[in-house]
């Protein structure tokens, strides 16, 4: 019989459909899924978002505003609790060429101006109780200090950035307005106390809220602009002040903003995506980056790509391929605990400190111009816009680092000079002069400190150690009225010797031009080891 005869030649083949219907060597034939890009915020910026394009420069001048707000509650003391000119009424023994009221008979001088046009006369802060004006000044600073502290750290955890922006803005507009309906000195105290205590957080969440999403080859020019916000606030209120005449209307004149701002501008402004990657909302930071990108007009993948911390960056492992991180925590306590930043803390809490002697003690040498009040404070704010401009240019030229010490060092130098000279004839000009320029170098100094001590720490302690820093400035800032009693000269020598100081604790920092802005300590003391 032939083959093809056999019937068994015929049947044709039916392959068991109970059986898979790829076997095993198909299945390892079949294509694996693209691996996913983790990228790190930087490098996502850098790649697809655009370091700073229209998204970050509108969200920038949003967030920078707030500066203004610090500004006027910071400020509107000069004018609130200025002491008014005053004038014989005709009563009693009364002599116009006198420079004081104390030792005159009651009813023999009034203010001009009435009792309702500062705090000193409507509370009697004169004499005996001139003290008292300092107090206020002094209680306000202490009440920054912790503010800034503690709204540090929620800023870091639990309310974010915007969050704790939103808060002490509602803060400071309630305890601005209540100070205008205050009865006594000790109420009126209270709430400047209380006042202090929401400021310090403003300038610290807005800085960080504004510069967070900046790539790292513009962020040091826009963290630096952030200060010509807090000298345009000042020189706003010296017009304010123009209008109202009174304490309690100038009070509620300069809060009410805050309310606008809370209404008006704090709705457009997007939380920190670093901020939302460190809490493990990585869903929420990836659309903030894709609505940066978008703006700015660039290509943002539609899949394939994602944000993740800096130690997990460029990790395709199966681990890794998540679409939420865990959230990730910190406080002062890590900062302490590591060597690399304890050391950075401390370095930047001592410049801070040394900073604001030398700024607000200068400040108070040299408010004297010979005109009135008001353009005397609008000269002072635009007076410190040159420093501000000169470092902001500078700054990605010769890097943090120099420019910290030598700015300190210009101003300490001039300082010493001013200690130098003699009080009288010329030579009074030329301390004038010395004071303006070390004024003009310390002011160069603040304008880049934020932005050093913020690229010195990570994300996930950032405006704990910023806090902390700021607390060490606002100490100094109780200090310097201190030092300006002690006389003509003392004064200049106390803040030359600080300015040279600060130069020096600078020389030990680490310059932090063109490095990465890390998320993570672990992401931190890796990329620092590898630099090393």
């Amino acid at each position: 019989m032939s083959k093809s005869s056999n019937p068994e030649s015929l049947v044709p083949y039916e392959p068991d459909l109970r059986s898979p219907l790829l076997g095993p060597d198909a299945a390892e034939a079949s294509p694996k899924p693209e691996p996913v890009e983790r990228l790190c915020i930087d490098d996502m910026l850098t790649k697809y978002c655009g370091e700073f394009g229209r998204w970050q420069l509108r969200h920038f001048v949003l967030t920078s505003m707030a500066w203004a707000l610090e500004a006027f509650h910071t400020m509107v003391v000069i004018f609130a609790d200025r002491e008014p000119a005053w004038r014989c009424s005709g009563t009693g023994e009364c002599s116009a060429g006198l420079k004081s009221v104390c030792g005159l008979e009651p009813g023999s001088w009034e203010w001009i101006g009435g009792l309702g046009s500062s705090t000193v006369a409507d509370f009697g802060l004169i004499c005996s109780e001139k003290y008292k004006v300092g107090l206020v000044q002094a209680v306000f600073f202490g009440g920054c200090m912790i503010g800034a502290g503690v709204f540090g750290h929620l800023s870091d955890s639990k309310l974010g950035r915007k969050g704790s922006l939103l808060v002490v803005c509602i803060l400071n507009a309630i305890f601005g307005c209540l100070t205008a309906l205050s009865p006594n000195y000790w109420t009126y105290a209270l709430l400047r106390l209380l006042t202090g205590f929401s400021t310090g957080g403003v300038g610290l969440c807005a800085f960080v809220l504004a510069t967070e999403p900046i790539g790292p080859k513009m962020r040091g020019v826009a963290g630096m602009s952030t200060f010509y916000f807090f000298s345009g606030g000042i020189a706003v209120l010296s017009g304010i002040a123009y209008f109202f005449k009174s304490w309690r209307s100038l009070y509620i004149a300069t809060s009410i903003p805050s309310f606008l701002f809370l209404v008006l501008i704090l709705p457009f402004v997007s939380e920190s995506p670093r901020w939302c990657l460190i809490r493990g909302k990585t869903g929420e930071a990836l659309e903030i980056m894709r609505k940066i990108a978008i703006t700015n007009r660039k290509h943002f993948p539609a899949d394939g790509v994602t944000l993740a911390l800096d130690e997990d960056a460029n990790d395709n492992s199966d681990k890794s391929h998540k679409t939420e991180q865990e959230a990730v925590t910190g406080s002062l306590i890590d900062v302490l605990r590591c060597p690399l930043t304890r050391i950075r803390l401390f370095l930047a809490v001592g410049i801070n400190f040394f900073c604001s002697i030398v700024y607000y003690g200068l400040s108070l040498n040299v408010v004297n111009l010979g005109t009135n009040l008001n353009l005397n404070v609008f000269l002072n704010a635009v007076a410190e816009m040159p420093a501000f401009f000169l470092t902001a240019v500078l700054l990605d030229k010769f890097g943090r680092k120099p420019l910290s010490i030598g700015t300190q060092w210009f101003s300490g130098a001039f300082c010493v000079v001013g200690f130098l000279l003699k009080g009288y004839g010329v030579w009074k000009t030329v301390r004038m002069v010395c004071g303006i320029l070390g004024i003009f170098g310390m002011a160069a100094t603040y304008n880049l400190l934020f932005i050093y001590t913020m690229e010195l720490f990570p994300t996930v302690v950032r405006n704990a150690a910023l806090g902390s820093a700021t607390q060490a400035a606002q100490m100094g800032a109780i200090l310097a009225p201190l030092v300006v009693v002690l006389g003509e000269r003392i004064p200049f020598l106390v803040f030359g010797v600080c300015g040279i100081a600060g130069g020096v604790l600078a020389f030990m920092l680490p310059e932090t031009l063109n490095k990465p802005l890390y998320d993570t300590m672990g992401g931190m003391e890796e990329g620092e080891s590898g630099l090393a």
